[in-house]
C-alpha cells in the first residue's frame, strides 16, 4: 500500500474519532457537572488536543523522532491560528475579530509566553541546567506545565459564567440531547483506541515521507503531522462557527494552542536522551516565533475591531495567513 494511502487513512480515523471524541468529552463533562468545574476545563482542553498528545509522544517513544514530535506540536499551534483567519470565510460581512468577545486576549497573552519560552529553549536551552532527578528534563518543562494551569485558572476565573452558558451546547447539537452517559462514556472510549492507534502511526508515516521526498522531519511535521493532528479541532470550531458560535470556536482553537505546549513538558518527560527542546533541530524555533506573531496580531485584531473585509477575508486573517506560508516556507528552504 502506497505510504500516502496509508497516511491518508490514518489521517481519516483521526478526523473523524478526534471530532467525535470532543462532542462525547463535552457531553460527558457536561452530564457529570465537570463542566462547571476548572478541571472540567483542563480535561476537555486535554481531550480536544488528543490527537497532538498521543502522536508527540509516540514519536520520541515509538520512533525517535525528537524533531518531527516538537515541529508537529508547534506546527499545530502555527495551523490553529490559520484556522482562525480561515473562519472569516463563515462570519458573512464581518471579520471574526469583530465578531468575538476581547476576553480572547487572556488566552492570546499566554499564548505568546509559553511560545516564547519554547523558542527560547530550543535556541538557548544548552546554557540551561538540567533535572537530572527528573529524567534530565528542562527547568522550562516544568515552567509550561505551571503557566498552562495558572493560564486555565485565570481564564477559567474570567470567564466562568460565559463558559457555564456554552458547554455542552456543541456537544447536545451533534450528539443530541438524549445521549445517555452510559452510551457517551462507551463511544468516547472507542474513539479514544480509535485516535491513540492512528496517532502511533503517524510519525512513523511522516519519517518514511520525509525520506522519500527529502522535505526534512521538521517540515513533515509542521505541515503534514500538524494539520492531520489539528483535524478534529477544525471540525469542532468550523461546526461551532457555523451554530454561530464564534466565540466557542475561537476559544476552542486558542485552547488547544495552550495544551499544545504542555505537550511538550509532557514528551519531554517520556524523552529519555536528555532534554527534548535541546535535542532538535534549531530551525524549529522559527515556527515558535512565528505562532507568536500570528498570536500577536490576533491581538491586534481583537484590539481593533475591524468592520471590513477584503473579499472574504479581513487585514488580520490575510497576515495570519502570510505569516503560515512563511513559517512552513522558512522550514523547507532549511533542508
Amino acid at each position: 500500500m502506497s505510504i500516502w494511502i496509508e497516511f491518508a487513512i490514518c489521517a481519516g480515523v483521526i478526523l473523524y474519532s478526534g471530532s467525535r471524541l470532543s462532542v462525547y468529552g463535552d457531553l460527558i463533562a457536561e452530564k457529570t457537572g465537570l463542566a462547571k468545574g476548572w478541571i472540567g476545563l483542563v480535561l476537555l482542553a486535554t481531550v480536544t488536543s488528543l490527537p497532538e498528545l498521543i502522536t508527540s509522544v509516540s514519536a520520541v517513544t515509538l520512533n525517535n523522532l525528537p524533531s518531527m514530535a516538537v515541529s508537529g506540536t508547534i506546527g499545530s499551534c502555527m495551523f490553529n491560528m490559520m484556522v482562525i483567519a480561515l473562519l472569516d470565510v463563515l462570519s458573512k460581512h464581518k471579520p471574526v475579530s469583530n465578531m468575538v468577545q476581547s476576553g480572547h486576549l487572556l488566552s492570546c497573552g499566554f499564548g505568546i509566553l509559553l511560545l516564547g519560552l519554547v523558542a527560547l529553549e530550543i535556541g538557548f536551552g544548552r546554557h540551561f541546567p538540567i533535572l537530572t532527578s527528573l529524567n534530565s528534563i528542562a527547568p522550562t518543562s516544568i515552567l509550561f506545565i505551571a503557566v498552562y494551569l495558572i493560564a486555565m485558572r485565570l481564564i477559567f476565573d474570567y470567564e466562568k459564567v460565559r463558559i457555564n452558558e456554552t458547554t455542552g451546547e456543541l456537544a447536545e447539537g451533534v450528539a443530541g440531547k438524549d445521549t445517555s452517559l452510559t452510551k457517551a462514556l462507551v463511544l468516547f472510549a472507542a474513539f479514544s483506541v480509535m485516535i491513540v492507534v492512528a496517532a502511533c502511526f503517524l510519525p512513523g508515516l511522516g519519517e518514511q515521507i520525509a525520506k522519500q521526498t527529502g522535505w526534512g522531519e521538521s517540515f513533515i511535521g509542521s505541515s503534514l503531522i500538524a494539520i492531520t493532528t489539528s483535524l478534529p479541532e477544525i471540525t469542532v470550531s468550523v461546526t461551532a462557527a457555523r451554530m454561530g458560535s464564534f466565540d466557542m470556536a475561537v476559544a476552542n482553537l486558542l485552547g488547544s494552542n495552550l495544551f499544545n505546549v504542555a505537550i511538550l513538558a509532557i514528551t519531554d518527560l517520556c524523552y529519555r536522551k536528555g532534554p527534548l527542546l535541546q535535542a532538535v533541530d534549531p530551525v524549529n524555533s522559527s515556527t515558535a516565533i512565528c505562532s507568536m506573531m500570528a498570536l500577536a496580531v490576533v491581538v491586534i485584531g481583537l484590539t481593533y475591531r475591524s468592520e471590513k473585509k477584503f473579499w472574504y477575508l479581513a487585514g488580520d486573517a490575510i497576515a495570519i495567513c502570510i505569516i503560515y506560508v512563511i513559517a512552513n516556507a522558512i522550514l523547507f528552504l532549511a533542508h
